[in-house]
Order: structure tokens, then sequence, then C-alpha cells
């Protein structure tokens, strides 16, 4: 169920009542007013995000309170309510921008479609501007670490940490010349310097426990986590909340990106550990650099992939429809890679086999439309959730040639990685490179980010389809009769 609060706004206690009788039980949090100031008194809460607004009211017309609400927070979902003598009205507020409306008497299962309905649009077009924000601060962060002389990466990376995630603390822990050991190169929301603060040895400690699994973690409440028992400090921190990712280079640990105490939501959530595993993903290839003296060079490669992120937020935000909006954010993978195929693939009914969902093939080699789940190194990602990222993937004993290959069998450099969503691996996606060279893990895993982020939205936007159409079932039942009816 979604977390988004609802608003309630008619002047007549039966109707707010009996809309909360039908809501409360489905999960919502509501805020029930009687006039139009309480309204926009109440509506600058940012966790409001639907409002059900009556036109008729004590104080101000529903119409002028539903131009002020857009006024102030363009954002919200509206919901009017009307008798049959406003549908005048209505038409002016649906053009203004009103998502839907509903007729007294309200039938009980129609308004709880409508608000679902509302309620996840509503997330959905948060989720994206969220995305979009982060990664302008992703942007923003990869290119002053870049930027940053050698000596100043850690702190730059510390304070960047914080910063794209709207955390109030935030560290990077290196793994000590022994290979025994974290210590603490910087961070901040600390009373203490990071110079003073002891090494952690592996194994020990919530860090040196999950340098040893070597994979991001998420964490909503420290003291409930069976995991770390006795581990837990809750003293030390204003939430419970934190999340930790590795700085992998080659396949090695160089150390630990660690966040905690969210400032703009009670925990973190699985993207945001996306985003973290993909800055993560950055530092270790700027501290691989800062032992080079071709910098320059590999900040060529950053700043493709910065781009490669950019072009497909905007890809997700500029399309709705399922099937374009997949299609829109494969095209500048493909383009900036040159890489054909690009595709992804969804897990079929029976869980196991694969069935190709979008794919973008410039003009080349076209993907296969199905696959087989389990087999080759595409079955070991869906399978297990780990990314493959091999220039030669006919070497690695696992390969399949019917499988790790385009429709034309010919053996190319792969990257397959996993989509997730809701912490489940719903699919996976292909990528061809031309050059070898492009299939690198750190590539690979900010593709499971950015391509997982679609693959959510897409299915979101289904889900939405689908309820419109419970909508209309329901709206023809409730004309057939009044037995519902509040």
């Amino acid at each position: 169920m979604s977390q988004t609060r609802v608003l309630v706004v008619d002047d007549e206690r039966f109707f707010r009542e009996a809309i909360r009788e039908a809501l409360e039980p489905e999960g919502f949090d509501l805020v029930l007013v009687g006039d139009g100031a309480s309204a926009l008194e109440e509506a600058t809460d940012e966790s409001l995000g639907v409002v059900i607004l009556d036109l008729q009211l004590p104080d101000l017309h529903g119409l002028e309170v539903f131009r002020r609400l857009r006024e102030l927070r363009s954002d919200l979902r509206v919901i009017i309510l009307s008798a049959h003598t406003d549908q005048e009205y209505v038409l002016e507020a649906l053009r203004l921008g009103a998502c839907d409306y509903l007729a007294k008497p309200l039938h009980d299962e129609e308004l709880r479609l409508a608000v679902v309905r509302a309620a996840e649009t509503f997330d959905l077009a948060s989720s994206r501007e969220r995305l979009r924000s982060q990664v302008d601060r992703l942007d923003q962060a990869i290119a002053d670490l870049w930027q940053a002389g050698i000596d100043e990466i850690p702190a730059r990376v510390a304070l960047a940490t914080a910063e794209v995630l709207r955390a109030d603390r935030a560290s990077l822990l290196l793994v000590d010349a022994s290979g025994s050991e974290l210590d603490v190169a910087a961070a901040v929301g600390v009373k203490q310097d990071a110079e003073l603060m002891p090494p952690i040895a592996f194994g020990q400690g919530v860090a040196g426990l999950l340098a040893l699994e070597g994979e991001s973690a998420c964490v909503s409440e420290i003291s409930a986590d069976s995991r770390f028992g006795e581990l837990a400090q809750p003293e030390r921190y204003a939430t419970g909340a934190f999340a930790i990712a590795p700085v992998l280079q080659g396949g090695q640990l160089l150390g630990l990106l660690c966040v905690a105490d969210p400032t703009a939501a009670p925990a973190f959530d699985p993207d945001d550990v996306k985003v973290l595993g993909i800055l993560a993903g950055q530092v270790a290839v700027r501290l691989a650099a800062s032992d080079q003296a071709g910098e320059d060079a590999a900040g060529g490669v950053d700043a493709r992939s910065t781009d490669l992120a950019r072009r497909i937020c905007e890809a997700l935000t500029a399309e709705v429809e399922p099937t374009r909006t997949l299609e829109a954010v494969l095209r500048p993978v493909g383009e900036l890679l040159g890489a054909a195929p690009v595709s992804v693939f969804l897990t079929a009914p029976d869980g196991k086999a694969l069935r190709l969902e979008a794919q973008w093939d410039g003009g080349q080699a076209s993907d296969r439309t199905h696959l087989e789940g389990a087999q080759g190194l595409t079955g070991s990602v869906l399978e297990g959730g780990r990314l493959v990222a091999s220039p030669d993937p006919a070497a690695d004993p696992r390969f399949d040639v019917g499988t790790d290959t385009p429709e034309d069998a010919v053996v190319r450099p792969l990257l397959c990685g996993p989509l997730r969503f809701r912490d489940k691996t719903l699919g996976v996606f292909r990528v061809f490179p031309e050059r070898a060279d492009d299939a690198s893990a750190e590539l690979g895993e900010l593709l499971s980010a950015c391509l997982s982020a679609a693959v959510r939205n897409v299915l979101l936007y289904r889900s939405l389809l689908e309820t419109i159409e419970e909508v209309a079932i329901a709206r023809r039942e409730g004309q057939a009769g009044a037995s519902g009816s509040i």
C-alpha cells in the first residue's frame, strides 16, 4: 500500500466518515476537513499526495479551492466529488488538471479504485522526480570527484555521499595495507575526526561483517536486524537506518561506502542502494586512477557513464507507454556503447523461461525472442542475481552459444545483469558492446540500476491501466444498482 496520505475535504460529516470507513481498512492514512481554508492549510504537508475534494463547501467554492491547490502543490492528485448538477464545474476542474471525479452518492469500490490509482500515479511521479534530482546530484558529485586532487578524494567522497543520498552521516572506509582492517578515510556528521577513529577488523562490528560479505546492504532499523545482534549501537545515530555499498575494483574489495540517518525519508530504499552502488563504482575507478598517470583518460570513461545515466533518466521521464519507454532507455545504451543488440528479458509466467520484452538493434543484430532461464551465463544471472561482465564469454565454462549470443549466434563481449523490483529478480538485461573494454563490472552495475528503474516504471504503469479498467467496470455496476452506495 502506498504511504501517500489522503486529504478528504467535504462539509458533510456523513460523507467524511463514510469515506473514512471505505478507505481506512485499505491502509490509507486520512486527514479529514470540512472547509476550503482548512484544506489549503493541510495541503502544505508534503506527505499528502491525494485530495478528495467536494465542490460544495461553506467558505470557498470547490473549484476555487482546486485552483489554489494547483498553485500551492501542482503535484497533488485531486479527485473531485460532485452532485449531478455540478457537471459544468466538474468539466472545468478536469480541464485544469483534476485526475478523476466521482458523483454522489459514492460507490465504495469505485472510491477505493480511484484513490488507489491516484496514489499510484502520485508515487510514480514523485519517484521520477526524486530519481531525476538524485541523478543530477550524482552527476555533480562524480564531476567534483574527478576534479579533486588525490589527497582530497576521501573527504569529497564522504561529503558527496551524504548530499546525494540526503543523509546526515556518511563515511568512506578503505582496506588497509594488511588487507585485514578497514580505516576510516573520511566521515561527515560525526564529532570525532576520522584520523582518530580506530580501524575496524574484518568480521568485527557492522562494517567488518559486511566487508566479509562484499555485498550491498540496506537496513531500516539496525536494532531489529538479527544479523547484528549486540553490535547495534542505536545511541550513536538519530535513526536506525543505514546503507552500505562495497567499493570494488576488478573483484577486489577496496573499501566500503557507508551512509546513515536519512533526512528525506524514514529509511533508505532499494533505489538508494543502487545509487550508492553507482557512486561506489565511480569511487573505485577514481581510486584506481589516482595510482596511474593516465587520469585524463579514465575521466573520459566516467563522463560517458554519467552521460549514459542522464540520458536513460531523461527517457524515463519523457515516455509513458510501456513498450516505448523500454525502447527509449535502451537506445542510448546502444548508441553510446556501439552495442547491438541491447535487450530486456522478463521471466515468463512459469518463472523459469525468459521472453524478450524490448530491444534496440540499431538496424544490426536482433536478440533471441525466448530463452531457457536455467541455461548459460544468462541463466546464472537470473538464478543468482549476479552480474556477468565478460569481454570473452566463450571462455567461461558456463557459456552456452544458443543462449548467450544474439539471434545470429555470433559470439560478442557480454554484459548481462539482473533486473530487480522490490528485492526480486524479474528478468535480465543483455548488452553486446562493440568494444571488449566496455564489458566492465562498473558499467554493468550502472545499467542494472538504471534499467531496473525503467522496468519498475513500466510495471507500475501497466498496473494503472488495469486499475482504470476496474474503475470502468465498477462504475457500470454502480449504475445498475445502489446497494453499495454511501
